[in-house]
């Protein structure tokens, strides 16, 4: 069942709010937008790329109903701290996979994800998680935000290496959703970060390729953190 099929079968009505995450797909606020309830933006974990719960304990209001949580790039959000702060706040807590989630070649994932963690440099890998499938290698670019990000991306791709730059702007900037807010972790998830290939048919040589690319750049860059 979808998140719009959830939330009307829940009894979401027009002029409800929804929080929803800011920082990923814009599915999830489109649903909410087609129950003619209004979607509420939350910051996001700096960590997990995932709806921080203390964010939403943030924007929850009396007119609030719900709220919806994705796990993001193979990284479960935080379930149990989130449905906590429902049954505070008597919401109803839908937790969702991220669209397109593949099940399959986890084992191997982790691996190449354990080999890119000890010889990356001039990134930030992602955190260790228990649970992670690392559906996404999503690291950070560390500098002054998109310029160095977009000129990193642009340096890899000219050495062969097809990386892509996973959420282009916020939800609350995208057509048809835009609100006038400014969530920080968010903002600066969208100006930093980076999938490298890491996906399951990867040989070790091209992985090889992959951090030899990323080493041989990340000296330009000064770390912001």
């Amino acid at each position: 069942m979808g998140t719009f099929e959830t939330l009307k079968s829940a009894g979401v009505r027009a002029g409800d709010e929804v929080v929803v995450p800011a920082y990923g797909n814009a599915e999830v606020a489109e649903a909410v937008v087609q129950l003619r309830a209004l979607p509420v933006f939350a910051d996001v974990d700096a960590d997990s790329y995932c709806v921080d719960p203390a964010a939403v304990s943030d924007v929850v209001t009396s007119r609030t109903a719900a709220v919806v949580a994705v796990h993001r790039f193979g990284r479960r959000a935080n379930e149990a701290w989130i449905r906590e702060v429902g049954q505070r706040h008597g919401l109803l807590v839908v937790v969702e996979e991220e669209p397109g989630a593949d099940p399959g070649g986890v084992e191997r994932r982790r691996e190449h994800a354990s080999y890119l963690d000890g010889r990356l440099s001039g990134v930030r890998t992602p955190e260790a998680a228990v649970g992670h499938t690392y559906e996404h290698y999503v690291v950070r670019v560390p500098g002054n935000g998109r310029p160095d990000r977009d000129a990193f991306v642009r340096a890899l791709r000219a050495k062969g290496v097809m990386c892509r730059v996973p959420v282009q702007a916020p939800v609350y900037r995208m057509p048809g959703l835009r609100r006038d807010v400014f969530l920080p972790h968010t903002e600066r998830a969208v100006d930093e970060t980076l999938a490298l290939p890491a996906h399951a048919g990867l040989s070790r040589r091209e992985l090889h390729k992959v951090v030899g690319a990323c080493n041989a750049l990340g000296g330009l860059l000064q770390p912001a953190f």
